[in-house]
Parts: structure tokens; sequence; C-alpha cells
């Protein structure tokens, strides 16, 4: 057998920049429902329309529903259990385009360009990362608090790559690209929520009046089904004891405050856990289809030993700055995912208890 069938082979790509027409796409997922088409118009022609467009789509779904349970009080049909079936889950795709048009209404609010799907290109560096810098606006949708973990997030997850000037160009595997994007998506989701708690515990001043300094470490909880490669899991150092480090506190414009990751430490397992699993079925359907819009669908075959055959991988070239944009992107799209769900919750129940 060659061996080149066993290496990853590369493929120079771009990311595809917009054309001229005011209706190209501002997001890299496709809607397919009747609703996701009509609110992603909106939002590209009239965003200010579409708070209230959404709060309609989600009375109607309400409504459809309650007319459902009427229906099935007064019916054992299997037919009509059939249909049934069908109609709950051309909801759950609405309710899950709903969600995404707000999560894209999130950036586009704080004027914050998503980066478009990865596509092939004739650039003699092969560099895929053609979008604008953006982070200043990227850390403007967190709290001091919750950016200071996010540097920490980038340190960690990145590790020794973060070297040598930010134009400095890396080859890395598209499938390890997308676990990372993916995994950074739930560790922003996790952190809004947490994020949440801490600023509701500070402001009703019920803070712990002093962490246990000697914090075990604390390491992302794993979910059920793995997204990323074991290097890559979010891990958070225990706060320094050293003064000139601030210890449990940072430095803000109200003087000092406390640390997030300090806090965070401070929870209990179970807590830790519950914050770090995703709420709905929707939400991690919009993970994966969000990461597979960007980076495709990964080519992985199972041998008959049972082990993984990732020979078709692509190989891409992305710049150091490249790579802390797609991060960062990613822990803002968990964080307005987070914020989406708990909107669509407060008019249409659907999360579990």
């Amino acid at each position: 057998m060659a061996p080149d069938k066993y290496r990853a082979r590369c493929l120079t790509m771009r990311a595809s920049g917009e054309s001229g027409d005011n209706l190209s796409p501002i997001a890299p997922v496709e809607l397919e429902s009747p609703v996701g088409q009509l609110l992603s118009q909106i939002l590209k022609t009239h965003p200010h329309l579409l708070p209230a467009a959404i709060d309609q789509q989600l009375e109607n779904l309400q409504s459809d529903k309650d007319d459902q349970k009427d229906e099935a009080a007064g019916s054992q049909d299997l037919l009509y259990k059939r249909i049934a079936e069908v109609k709950e889950k051309e909801r759950r795709r609405t309710l899950e385009e709903i969600l995404y048009c707000l999560i894209v209404q999130k950036f586009v609010d704080n004027e914050i360009s998503m980066i478009p799907k990865i596509m092939p290109t004739s650039d003699p560096t092969g560099r895929v990362d053609f979008w604008p810098n953006q982070e200043e606006k990227l850390e403007r949708v967190h709290s001091p608090e919750a950016f200071e973990m996010i540097e920490s997030h980038l340190s960690l997850v990145l590790g020794d790559r973060v070297v040598g000037p930010l134009s400095t160009i890396v080859q890395i595997s598209k499938i390890k690209l997308g676990k990372l994007y993916a995994a950074s998506i739930m560790y922003g989701y996790f952190l809004r929520r947490v994020d949440q708690r801490f600023q509701l515990e500070r402001t009703m001043k019920t803070l712990p009046e002093d962490f246990t300094k000697d914090q075990a470490r604390f390491e992302f909880p794993n979910p059920g089904k793995q997204l990323w490669d074991p290097d890559s899991l979010i891990s958070i150092p225990p706060d320094d004891d050293n003064e000139s480090d601030g210890g449990g506190y940072m430095d803000t414009a109200e003087g000092k405050s406390y640390r997030l990751r300090s806090y965070v430490m401070y929870l209990d397992s179970e807590t830790l856990q519950r914050y770090a699993t995703i709420r709905s079925k929707e939400a991690v359907s919009l993970i994966e289809k969000q990461t597979q819009a960007l980076f495709g669908r990964p080519d992985i075959q199972v041998l008959d030993d049972g082990s993984l055959d990732t020979s078709s991988d692509e190989v891409v070239s992305i710049t150091f700055a490249g790579l802390t944009m797609l991060v960062l992107e990613a822990v803002a799209f968990g964080s307005f995912l987070w914020d989406a769900e708990s909107y669509v919750e407060s008019k249409y129940h659907f999360l579990k208890s």
C-alpha cells in the first residue's frame, strides 16, 4: 500500500468572502425550515424587526403544541400518533433554527462578522484565515472576569503553539480544528452560565468571604460524548498566593474584585458538572451544525480492527492570529447559545427540568 494513503492530504483553502449582494450569508449554517428562512431574511434586511418576529413564531409554536395536546387526549389512533411525531420533529427543527437566529443576531448587534465557511483558494500561502481581527469586539461581549478565564483557556488549549509572531502560519488537521472549535463553544456556554451566577452573587453580596487556598485543580467536566482530544481539555490552575498576582482577586474599575476562576474552583463538583451540561438537544445539534458548516463533515472510517482511519483528513494552514479568532468566536457562540436558550425558555417551555 502506498504510504501517501496514510498521510493527511493537504488542501489549500480559505474562508469565502462576501459578495456585493446585501443578501450574502451572514452565518455559515443554512436554515431549512420555512420559519428559519423567514427569520434569516428578516435578519438580513430588517434586523430591528427580528425580536418581534421571533416572539410571534414562539407563540405559534406554543399554540400548535397546545392544539396537539388537546387532540391527543381524544385519540389513540396509531396513524394520528405518527402524524404527531412528525409535527413534533418539525417543531424541534423550527425551534433549533430560532435559537440559531438569536445567536446570529447577537453577533450582528455587536458588529461582529462571523467566520464564513472555509472554501478552496488559490492563495500561494495556503492560508484559511482572511477574516478581520475582531478581538476587541469579542472581548466586549464578556465580563472582565470571564474574559480573564477565556485568556487562560486560549493559553491552555493552544499550549506552546502560541509562540512567535501572530502572523506565523501553522498547519493543523481540520478534524482537530473542528474539535477545538466545538470544545470552545461548550466552554463559552459553561462560562456564561457560571458567570451569571457569579455576577448575581456579587451583586447580592453573598460571595464567600475567603476561598480555600489549597483548591484542587479543576478540569472542565467531560460530557458523555467527548468532542475534543485529551490534550485540549480545559483546566483552570489554582490562584497563586503571591500578593503581586492578587490571589483570589483581580483589579477592576471598581477596585479589587473576586476572580471568577477562584469562584469556579470554590463550587462543588456536582454543581460544576451540571453547569457544564448542555441543557437541550437543540443546542447540541446547533454545536454540531455550526462546526460542520465551517469545517465540513469529518471523513472518518472505522477499520476492521475497530480503529479509526483519518487518512483522508485535510490539513489547513492558519496563522496564530486566525486560530485565536476561531477560538474567541466559538466561545462567544457558546455564550450566546446559553442566552438564546434562556430567552426562548421564558417564552416557550422546552427545557427538561
